[in-house]
């Protein structure tokens, strides 16, 4: 139990409640409740859309898989930090210019198709879905590691909260939350990792499992005994003698070429200098975690992270849904440009902290939980109060991500719901965002734990296998027809949920799924490209009558005056449209 990591929990989440709560005395119509009024500047916007996209993924997943994987996990930042560069170049400026309040309203005033924008409103909604479930496993995670309570604590706190901040106020409650969570998660991983790196230079550049330059697997400094809390399957890079009480005559010798499956509840005890197993398809050594992967199908899965991640950003509704509050074009192409310099900055930081943790935590290589690196290795490091305090920092950034994070996919996702399922008005918008917070956190509390990272990776894989293809043509190519771009993300995101369900299948099943399985994004991103094409030019009489002066809309430069937002008679009753004329909004 670490009393300040607690105190730090509930800080962040009283801070977030009460700047929720504050921001919401100015939110009072729907158009307040889905853009924030479009009066949001670029500098508080960058921060927010930076503080939502970073994710539990980001807080917690990259430190672990580059503790698991070494290099090969580098392309998981880079990725989630060059799709904003495409999405600056492609779409950022147009999307804001087309005047749409969700992402299904600009494919109906794009391809002028109503079965469309139902179609696109279930994908959102699949998308959000799976994209805050792992926020909120997250969450329980954290809680797990910290305190001796169950996971779900952990899920419903977050859910609670970020539902209750939603329905406040909408996009303008969380808008000033978020940007506020940015700043605080970059502290708090950004002053541990500067304190973490000076002890370790201070001691010579050597941990408890030895230095990162040596080309043997990390080993156990002392006898270890080591909790494994979910089933995982095992390999060593050299002889390791281990005793467990599941075993026959409790003491055995694991060898390297071959899997060992441990299942949840065991207890696993290493002698000193033992080498450290690792989760089946890590790497085994520090010599092979130092270097990228030369085999084919590792390279094939690696190309196909750099579609789902480079690609997947500009499908995210979360994440579009904030270039709809920008006043124009022109500052929504300066957010994504602030929004590249504040991710850059951040993801130094689980970098270092991931590589520091295969020193100094590397029984987390055999539990599987590489996902608490962040939570474990300031404790590990320093032993005592200053340990403490610092995964105090941890946890309260932590939680900021899950809040944070969650509140974006929240708040779109009921916006998508409320407009498109119900009538638009502020009281269907509470409802939607009380659904739409029930679902993920019963899944959450329901489905095993994966690989953070992992989890958000299949999102962003669907994202690109949507709404991306359908985004980048329909801003640039006239010929595309709502039949091509329904088929094409029917396509796209079939195979990905398909991946998905052979993914999971998988992994009660021996782990046999090949790369095009766990990485499907290369083929599916491809298919829904080519699909989308074909059928757009099969149905060439489906081409909307008014694209010539859509498509003028969406390029012409802002000072043109051709920028038009979509009528909001189907959004509130007449006295809120009123109340929003009238009404004065604070910058």
């Amino acid at each position: 139990m670490n009393p300040w990591a607690l105190s730090g929990i509930v800080l962040v989440a009283a801070m977030t409640f009460y700047l929720g709560r504050r921001s919401s005395r100015f939110a009072s119509t729907t158009h307040d409740f889905l853009v924030a009024r479009r009066t949001v500047r670029s500098r508080r916007n960058a921060a927010a859309i930076s503080g939502e996209y970073l994710s539990a993924a980001s807080f917690l997943g990259v430190a672990g898989v580059v503790l698991k994987d070494g290099a090969d996990a580098l392309w998981y930042p880079i990725g989630f930090t060059a799709g904003y560069l495409a999405l600056m170049l492609f779409v950022a400026a147009p999307l804001r210019r087309s005047g749409a309040y969700t992402l299904p309203d600009f494919m109906e005033a794009r391809l002028a198709s109503e079965p469309l924008r139902r179609f696109c409103t279930v994908v959102v909604v699949v998308i959000g879905v799976l994209y805050m479930l792992p926020q909120l496993q997250g969450a329980g995670l954290a809680v797990a590691t910290i305190f001796p309570a169950p996971a779900w604590i952990g899920a419903a706190a977050v859910t609670v909260v970020v539902a209750v901040n939603v329905m406040a106020g909408g996009m303008r409650a969380i808008t000033v939350v978020q940007a506020f969570q940015y700043w605080l998660k970059l502290f708090a991983l950004a002053a541990p990792t500067f304190v973490l790196c000076m002890v370790f230079l201070g001691t010579g550049g050597t941990g408890g499992a030895g230095s990162l330059g040596e080309p043997a697997p990390p080993v156990f400094r002392e006898d270890t005994t080591v909790s494994v809390e979910t089933d995982v399957t095992l390999e060593v890079g050299g002889e390791t003698p281990v005793w467990s009480p599941a075993a026959s005559g409790g003491e055995r010798v694991w060898l390297p070429g071959r899997q060992y499956r441990v299942e949840a509840g065991s207890t696993l005890r290493f002698p000193e200098g033992a080498p450290v197993p690792v989760v089946a398809g890590g790497a085994l050594d520090n010599a092979s975690w130092l270097r990228p992967t030369e085999d084919a199908s590792d390279l094939l899965g690696t190309y196909s992270l750099i579609f789902a991640t480079f690609l997947g950003t500009m499908g995210l509704p979360h994440v579009l849904v904030r270039f709809y509050t920008n006043p124009d074009g022109k500052a929504a192409r300066r957010t994504t440009v602030q929004v590249l310099l504040l991710l850059g900055l951040f993801y130094m930081f689980p970098i270092l902290i991931g590589a520091l943790s295969r020193l100094y935590v590397p029984e987390l290589l055999v539990t599987g939980r590489t996902d608490a690196a962040v939570l474990l290795v300031p404790t590990a490091v320093l032993p005592g109060v200053l340990g403490q305090i610092l995964a105090a920092v941890v946890a309260a950034g932590a939680f900021a991500a899950f809040l944070s994070t969650s509140s974006g996919l929240l708040v779109s996702v009921a916006g998508v719901v409320a407009t498109d399922w119900l009538s638009g008005k502020v009281r269907d918008f509470k409802i939607a965002t009380v659904g739409m917070a029930a679902v993920p956190a019963v899944l959450a509390v329901s489905l095993p734990v994966e690989d953070l990272s992992l989890s958000v990776g299949m999102s962003f894989a669907l994202a690109a296998s949507t709404f991306c293809p359908v985004l980048l043509l329909g801003i640039w190519w006239r010929r595309l027809t709502w039949p091509g771009a329904m088929v094409g993300m029917t396509v796209g995101g079939g195979l990905v949920l398909v991946a998905l369900a052979l993914n999971v299948v998988s992994e009660y099943t021996g782990g046999w799924a090949p790369w095009f399985v766990e990485q499907p994004a290369l083929l599916t991103v491809t298919a829904a490209f080519l699909t989308t094409i074909v059928v757009s030019l099969g149905t060439a009489r489906r081409v909307p009558d008014d694209v010539n002066s859509v498509m003028l809309r969406l390029h012409a430069p802002d000072p043109l005056g051709f920028m038009r937002d979509r009528a909001d008679a189907r959004f509130g009753k007449a006295d809120e449209r009123t109340r929003m004329k009238r009404g004065r909004h604070r910058k």
